[in-house]
């Protein structure tokens, strides 16, 4: 007998038990598509995470922040005043700009400050970057939108789509994520004020209250009263806003971007002879004399020498962390939840293979004369095992196709209802279902049919010839 004929014996006694076989089917079905979706789960946040991680400046990137009082000894052992502090300033992003195999080096500050509008106010964090950082991030932003001026003297904001729901009434209520309702404002058009000395803006508040101010001096007045200096209010526009509503999380949805060396300016010119929030101090309170960057991108040319740049880097005294490390230990901790996620889906296609078992030897139990004819006219033992072993392969391959486009359907439906990641607070599809996915769960499935189906297949070869034509 040829494997034509087999395999139209196989289809022909697998048509002849229509509801057996469904059931079967629908058994290895479930099971693959337990199996699919809690494995495309853990891929979808994987797949975030490596999204994440580009969006960060990718595998190549170090990342570099300075060192406060205590913390260097870890890397130098020197407990001197000198040594114990590492202020990463324009000297220090020339230092490292001259290591082996650094191709640029980006320095970022950032900063919380508070926008007002109307009734309303709202907190955000301002993140002021080069121009060509900027572009290198690839905002996606509305129609008209443009990156902010560099050394203009004049902020210029870029709003992160999610800014707006920071805003509530000046009591601190009625935020959007109590009302669902978001602040009348348009941030494309409006113009707001910008707070970027938020201690002094609300102690100013806090004096006023009391009614101890006059809003018009830096200290004491003639009659030995305090007064407030009042803070400035930067009247700001937008530049830019990112596509998209509130509920699509992406990057800088929180964010509020602008150019460095403006943001410098205005800061310096502000603070003159004060700290500038954020900015390192002296024991004494004052502020020094060089502008320090919250931290730097440090690009490398090879990956295979990331090691030896940050090893370098730490000997100079600062922090070091890189995107590679961070990605080595998430790749372990989704390795654990995809091994989990998929060995919960497995135990429903174990009960499915339990399933398919059941079937063939009912099968066989059924067919135990056809099997005894059969026999008697010359098929050989080779044919009846390969004729079962097909039965069971082809309800697990009818099953594994029909899993994995149920699989398909499911993962659309948790990617809808999840807003592609957003209600996670992720970016991308919750749910990730890569082609190799489909081909090895479809395999899988086939095989676990077929070795379901060995025993009963044994079985049937082990049936003797006048026994089996005897049967009732």
């Amino acid at each position: 007998m040829n494997w034509m004929d087999l395999l139209r014996m196989s289809i022909n006694n697998l048509k002849r038990r229509k509801l057996r076989t469904f059931l079967t089917v629908l058994g290895v079905m479930i099971g693959t598509t337990s199996i699919v979706v809690m494995i495309s789960l853990g891929l979808g946040l994987q797949q975030a995470m490596l999204q994440e991680i580009e969006d960060a400046g990718g595998m190549n990137t170090i990342n570099v922040t300075g060192i406060a009082s205590g913390e260097s000894m870890f890397y130098s052992g020197d407990s001197s005043d000198e040594a114990s502090e590492k202020r990463l300033n324009d000297s220090a992003v020339a230092e490292l700009a001259k290591l082996d195999h650094v191709t640029s080096v980006s320095p970022e500050y950032d900063m919380s400050v508070l926008l007002l509008k109307g009734g309303y106010e709202g907190w955000a964090e301002l993140v002021a970057m080069k121009p060509e950082d900027l572009k290198a991030l690839k905002l996606d932003l509305k129609e008209g939108g443009r990156l902010p001026k560099s050394n203009s003297g004049n902020l210029e904001l870029i709003y992160g789509n999610g800014v707006i729901t920071n805003f509530t009434d000046k009591s601190g209520t009625n935020s959007y994520y109590e009302t669902g309702e978001l602040a009348d404002i348009d941030l494309e058009k409006d113009s707001v004020f910008l707070v970027l000395d938020q201690d002094g803006y609300y102690a100013a508040q806090n004096t006023q209250a009391f009614g101890t101010t006059d809003g018009s001096a830096d200290s004491g007045s003639s009659d030995g009263s305090q007064t407030q200096k009042a803070v400035q209010k930067h009247a700001v526009r937008a530049c830019g806003v990112i596509a998209g509503d509130p509920e699509n999380y992406k990057t800088g949805y929180q964010n509020i971007y602008c150019d460095l060396d403006t943001l410098k300016q205005v800061l310096k010119k502000e603070f003159n002879g004060r700290a500038i929030p954020g900015q390192p101090t002296t024991k004494n309170g004052k502020p020094y004399k060089d502008f320090c960057y919250s931290s730097a991108k440090v690009k490398v040319d090879d990956q295979d020498k990331l090691d030896e740049v940050v090893s370098g880097i730490r000997s100079m005294g600062y922090n070091a962390s890189t995107n590679a490390e961070y990605m080595e230990s998430a790749k372990k901790q989704m390795g654990m939840i995809q091994a989990v996620l998929g060995g919960i889906g497995a135990v429903s296609l174990l009960v499915a293979a339990i399933g398919i078992a059941n079937t063939m030897m009912m099968s066989i139990y059924e067919r135990t004369k056809e099997i005894g004819i059969i026999k008697v006219l010359g098929c050989s033992l080779k044919n009846i095992r390969e004729m079962f072993l097909i039965e069971a392969a082809s309800i697990g391959l009818i099953g594994g196709v029909a899993g994995m486009v149920l699989s398909y359907i499911l993962s659309a439906i948790i990617n809808f209802l999840t807003g592609h990641g957003a209600a996670m607070g992720i970016e991308g599809n919750l749910s990730y279902i890569p082609i190799w996915l489909v081909l090895v769960a479809i395999a899988f499935a086939t095989l676990i049919g077929t070795l379901a189906g060995f025993f009963p297949a044994l079985r049937a070869m082990k049936l003797s010839p006048l026994a089996a034509i005897k049967t009732e």
